[in-house]
This record gives structure tokens, sequence and C-alpha cells, in this order.
């Protein structure tokens, strides 16, 4: 019988996460699929609804959701600990959850949208690594254990506006080539996927920043002249996820449309 993958996923909810649940869970992984689903205060958009998370287990038979903060690592700890419990082990992590903040000068963003981004985009995949990666470890040799983290094409470019984005999305690309490096010989890998501009609710409170009535602008910075879907950007995740990426790791997949800042 073919060992089942098992894969624990943050920001599932909707936009990108949402379409990494659906993609993994349609190739036979069984998910645990984790979301906040609570407006934050420091966040002037709202965030997915709980009615959005719970879709996806009634969608799919051999998806578990957790309603949990990234910032909270005790929970995120708990959801490993649920996935390993309902199904006995875990394969790959994805680091999908992030806000975007921004809208004018880097040196005026004030010190809670900084902290609110390097919070929940920077140390919420620091605290999935801290969770998932020992159980990634405890995998039967030889692993093929994947930590995936969702950067930017932002994490490349400067854009006007969202300093304080890039230098998180930035920073969450140091953070995977670094783990790769602590992984080295493991049979775990650490891969960054930087999405473009891709149809989310994100990206509407993207365009709402640069004060844009039409979210198809945001299409003209790339070479695809399209805005890209979730599912597109999904199947580049699940491939980082599956055994066929054995050759990757410590880098960056750039599922971004041909985005050219």
């Amino acid at each position: 019988m073919t060992r089942r993958q098992v894969a624990v996923v943050t920001g599932a909810a909707r936009g990108i996460g949402a379409a990494v649940v659906r993609r993994l869970a349609a190739d036979g992984w069984a998910v645990v699929a984790v979301d906040s689903c609570t407006d934050d205060p420091g966040v002037p958009y709202p965030l997915a609804r709980p009615d959005e998370l719970a879709s996806l287990a009634r969608e799919l038979p051999r998806v578990r959701t957790v309603q949990a903060d990234v910032r909270d690592a005790a929970a995120l700890a708990e959801a490993v600990e649920l996935a390993e419990r309902e199904f006995g082990h875990v394969d790959a992590a994805v680091a999908a959850a992030a806000v975007i903040l921004g809208g004018g000068p880097v040196w005026e963003q004030s010190e809670t949208d900084w902290r609110t981004l390097f919070d929940v985009d920077v140390t919420g995949v620091l605290n999935l690594a801290r969770a998932a990666v020992p159980a990634l470890l405890r995998g039967p040799r030889p692993r093929q254990g994947r930590f995936v983290a969702l950067a930017s094409a932002a994490a490349h470019r400067g854009l006007w506006g969202l300093g304080g984005y890039c230098a998180a999305k930035h920073a969450v690309l140091g953070l995977v080539r670094g783990l790769a490096c602590d992984l080295q010989g493991t049979g775990v890998h650490a891969v960054a996927v930087s999405p473009g501009s891709t149809r989310t609710d994100m990206l509407r409170a993207t365009a709402d920043l640069y004060d844009l009535d039409d979210v198809e602008k945001l299409a003209e910075n790339q070479l695809v002249r399209r805005l890209l879907e979730p599912d597109e950007v999904a199947a580049a995740v699940a491939w980082a996820c599956s055994p066929e990426s054995a050759a990757v790791t410590g880098s960056v997949l750039h599922a971004d449309g041909g985005f050219t800042g």
C-alpha cells in the first residue's frame, strides 16, 4: 500500500493557501489546514472567515481544519501534533499565511504596521518551522520532507509604498536559505515560492493601497500580461512539496508570471 503524504498548510482558508490545500488533496495528500479566520485590528481589510476554512473540510474528506494564528507558536505545534495523530506523520509544511500593509514611504510606516508585518509574515513562518521541522525529521529514511514558504515578487524588487512588505518577504527568503543549510544532508528540503500578482483578496488590498479601482491594472507589470490564478501558484507549491523537487533546496521558485516590478 502506498504511504499517504501529509501536509500542514497555514493561511489555508482562501487565496493561494486554499488553492494549495485543494491541489494537494487532489494529488491524494491528507492536509491539516490552518487559518486564524479572525479580523485583525492592525490590518485594514477583512481576513478570511471561519466558514471559508470549514468549507475545505466539507469539500475534501482528508482535510482537517484548525483555527489558529501563526503568531501563536503553541497553536501551530498543536496543528502539527494533530497531523501526526490523525495521519501518522508529516511530509510537508507550507507557510502561506501573510498580510500586506503600506501605502506610503517606509520611513512613515507606523511601528504597529511594521511589527504586524514581521510578526505574521516572518515570525509566522519561523513558528511553523519550529513546529513542523522536528516532525519532518521524524520521517522514515530516506527522508523526502519539504518545508515551503510563500515569499513574493516583492522580495526581489523594491516597490513604492510597500517597503515594509518587501523587507518582510526578503526576510522570508533569508530564513528559508538558512533553514536549508541547517537541514543539509537530512533529506528535508526548504524552498521559497515567490508569486507575482495573483487574483486574491490580498491583491485587492494591494490595489486599494495604490488607489486603483481596477485590480487588473496590477497585471501590467507581468510578462504574461494577466493576473495569475491561485491554482497556478499552488501548482508550483505542490511540486515543491513533492519528491520530484529533490534537486531543489535553499532556493526560490519564481511563480510570478514574469514580474518586472
